[in-house]
């Protein structure tokens, strides 16, 4: 039995870089035998059989060799393979242009139908440009891209996959390249129909923004490089804008409330999780009020700052506040949460349900009050307010 480390491993190692998964493709050895040795291994491929060992994947070439299977990959750089078992320990086996385009820094695809025998590679070659932003993608990777764009298969790829795609992405160290490669090439459809609307709306007023939705978005993608969840809301905090009448343009008052629900229908068609469906939602609803912190009242605070809380998005958002406006009020934040999570209920008033929540809110609704009458804050005159009454209609961008 042999074993070679194959893919983005290798491509990593000769980089520099360190490695994060490790795939391995065995020769000379069937899946039984494979199991009788492994008895720990886990099969989760069906049309071809994959294994887990550990956070390892143990696969067999595709086509008769080795060297069959790398001509068969998506990019040159991952059509490498380096042999790992003691017999065959540093051998390399590469595909013929994947050790100079690693030099050159280039993505390019290992055939002519490489984009075509499996249409997630599109989005798979677009997160690598946002992973290696020192990378240029070859004129035949774009033409492939765009070919795959036009015969309209990109919507046979399950959202699933494309969802882990993005995110991989906004983990990247420049995400901005992974929305930009695939607007350029046409690939933002069908998936993403509201990003391709952002590139033609104006972002804002020339005061707070220039450029288009989509040219700021990515900008706060890449200021948020390496978090996803604060990515994904850079993503979708501006969505909103994409329904103003262009009669409008270039301000957009209400976009919002309005891109909440964009954002809603975007998380829902790439079948997000839960959370980052609902990061992307918070980002559109909060994000105008969030960066006005210090003039809301004491409620709208203890409201937003609850939610928030609740789905683990506080320090996302204001994250997120703090690349769009330049607005830095975690410290407030920080004091605020602090005060909330300070004040419980005696015990004859727990357990009593929504009556139990409210006077939970009013408790700390005053805490936060008299916080602020005892710095005295200028405030708003009291009065709870709910999320959305008390932004100012003086700035809509």
């Amino acid at each position: 039995m042999k074993r070679y480390l194959v893919g983005g491993a290798v491509r990593d190692i000769l980089l520099g870089r360190p490695v994060v998964d490790q795939d391995y493709l065995i020769v000379d050895a069937t899946p039984e035998a494979f199991l009788r040795r492994y008895r720990r291994a886990r099969q989760v491929g069906k049309t071809f059989p994959v294994f887990m060992l550990g956070s390892a994947q143990y696969a067999w070439p595709r086509g008769d060799d080795i060297n069959e299977d790398l001509l068969a990959r998506d990019l040159t750089i991952n059509a490498m393979a380096m042999g790992d078992s003691r017999q065959i320990a540093g051998r390399l086996h590469f595909h013929p242009l994947a050790l100079t385009d690693l030099r050159d820094r280039i993505l390019r695809p290992c055939g002519e139908m490489s984009m075509f025998d499996d249409p997630l590679r599109v989005y798979r070659a677009a997160r690598f440009a946002a992973s290696l932003p020192d990378f240029s993608p070859h004129p035949e990777l774009l033409a492939q891209m765009k070919a795959v764009a036009a015969c309209g298969v990109l919507s046979d790829i399950f959202a699933e996959r494309v969802a882990q795609e993005v995110r991989k992405a906004l983990d990247a160290p420049k995400p901005s390249r992974f929305f930009a490669l695939l607007a350029e090439t046409g690939c933002l459809l069908p998936w993403m129909p509201e990003l391709e609307a952002a590139r033609h709306v104006p972002a804002g007023p020339a005061e707070h923004h220039s450029g288009s939705v989509f040219a700021h978005m990515c900008d706060m993608a890449d200021q948020l490089a390496g978090k996803p969840i604060a990515g994904w809301m850079a993503v979708c905090h501006d969505l909103g804008k994409t329904r103003t009448p262009e009669c409008e343009w270039p301000r957009h008052h209400g976009h919002d409330e309005a891109g909440a629900d964009v954002a809603e229908e975007l998380g829902k068609r790439l079948k997000l999780p839960n959370r980052v469906r609902e990061s992307g939602v918070a980002a559109a609803r909060f994000h105008m009020k969030a960066a006005r912190y210090h003039e809301l009242r004491a409620g709208t605070r203890v409201d937003m700052l609850t939610w928030l809380h609740k789905h683990e998005l506080v320090e996302p958002l204001f994250e997120v506040v703090r690349a769009d406006s330049g607005e830095d009020v975690t410290g407030l934040v920080k004091r605020d949460m602090k005060l909330m999570l300070s004040v419980h209920l005696p015990g004859k008033q727990r357990m009593r349900g929504p009556l139990s929540g409210e006077k939970l809110r009013n408790l700390r609704c005053q805490k936060l009050a008299e916080m602020d009458r005892k710095l005295g804050e200028d405030k708003e005159p009291a009065g709870e307010g709910l999320p959305g009454d008390d932004v100012s209609p003086d700035r809509d961008d």
